[in-house]
């Protein structure tokens, strides 16, 4: 199989689906792979340590589209790339498509097979793929809600910590995964006061044990993220529903009783963002105020740090694209459930129950079309 790494797009985007170990491994499998000239270069990855690895370089990005028959990537495909859509082409990359109708219309249209790495799930209901990039964002949530609530970039002027006679700032998570784990972990060790909101009590056992009872965990419900956010400093957005929109658990109205200077993280802005005055922004231009609350709505945090991204990326997405590469997309999946569920647009049809109904769409069994197909 022809395995494609086009270089990235999206704003600021400078992560790149494999690195050269993976080249390597690819090859000796039996693979050609195509490697966009510069791909690596925000990762600080060489064209020269790819075709070390045995890629070639291509000085295009149709020159790698149109000779693929895998296209591994990182984000999910800008306009500008539609026109390399083909019938029998395998995608392989964060889609994200639920609040992206127009790039579900292209890839129905074009017949592309879309694999998510967000909507891979294994037996025991982890997202191996969405995973180290959760890991990422919410420690970085924390890093760039502590930078802009600093005065001199709009915010209240505080330093998350405090000292020593002045209290530290307030934070509050809402969501209890992944992200909401590691952006706990960093708030505590600069010395926060932490809240922890999610609907799983279970999950709040568990968060109370894992952080010995250093964080406030409560249930949620409108009242408690309401009277919370009134006295928070930082708010960060951590709620997935795996291939759907995410739910816009804070009002406009919530925020608009928060604190002047006050800063929110949206890091479900992917799947559309949690608050209802979020809307995407870029690293170019991150940050915009409502009713004087600071917003960072980032669709793509991690790229901020690409070379540890890219990485921590890749080390999840290899043994998958492997298996896609090896057995082919209905051979892969037939040997791997979890993999099946990435799935999310096949021959013409939605096949993610996340997508259909954040879409409106119908959706088709994957076993039903892969027997047609």
């Amino acid at each position: 199989m022809v395995i494609g790494v086009p270089k990235e797009i999206k704003d600021h985007e400078t992560r790149v689906g494999l690195v050269p170990s993976g080249v390597t491994a690819l090859r000796e499998a039996g693979h050609e792979v195509l490697v966009e000239t510069q791909a690596g270069e925000g990762s600080s990855l060489t064209d020269r340590e790819y075709m070390q690895a045995g890629a070639q370089i291509v000085d295009n990005a149709a020159g790698v589209w149109t000779k693929s028959d895998l296209v591994v990537k990182v984000k999910e495909p800008q306009p500008a790339e539609y026109a390399y859509f083909r019938p029998g082409l395998i995608l392989f990359t964060y889609l994200h498509l639920a609040p992206l109708p127009d790039l579900t219309e292209h890839l129905l249209n074009s017949k592309v097979s879309g694999v998510a790495y967000e909507t891979i799930i294994e037996s025991d209901g982890s997202l191996p793929l969405l995973t180290p990039m959760s890991e990422v964002a919410g420690r970085m949530a924390v890093q760039v809600g502590a930078q802009y609530l600093e005065k001199p970039n709009g915010g209240r002027g505080i330093l998350l910590g405090g000292v020593p006679g002045v209290a530290p700032a307030n934070v509050v998570i809402l969501g209890g995964g992944i992200v909401g784990t590691n952006a706990a972990k960093i708030a505590l060790g600069m010395g926060a006061h932490v809240v922890i909101i999610d609907r799983s009590l279970n999950r709040l056992r568990q968060l109370d044990d894992i952080f010995n009872g250093q964080v406030v965990t409560l249930a949620s419900n409108a009242w408690t993220i309401g009277e919370n956010l009134k006295s928070a400093d930082l708010v960060v957005g951590a709620v997935l529903i795996p291939g759907a929109s995410a739910p816009r658990l804070v009002k406009h109205e919530m925020i608009a009783n928060m604190k002047r200077g006050a800063v929110v993280v949206d890091v479900a802005i992917d799947q559309g963002g949690c608050f209802e005055t979020s809307h995407a922004t870029t690293h170019t231009d991150p940050v915009y105020l409502v009713d004087g609350v600071i917003h960072y709505c980032v669709s793509n945090m991690p790229a901020a740090v690409p070379h540890t991204s890219t990485f921590a990326l890749t080390n999840a997405t290899f043994p998958y694209l492997l298996e896609l590469a090896n057995h082919g997309l209905e051979g892969a999946c037939e040997r791997h459930a979890s993999l099946r569920q990435g799935v999310n647009t096949y021959n013409g049809y939605v096949t993610h129950n996340g997508v259909a109904r954040s879409q409106g769409r119908t959706r088709r069994e994957w076993h039903e079309l892969a027997d047609v197909g």
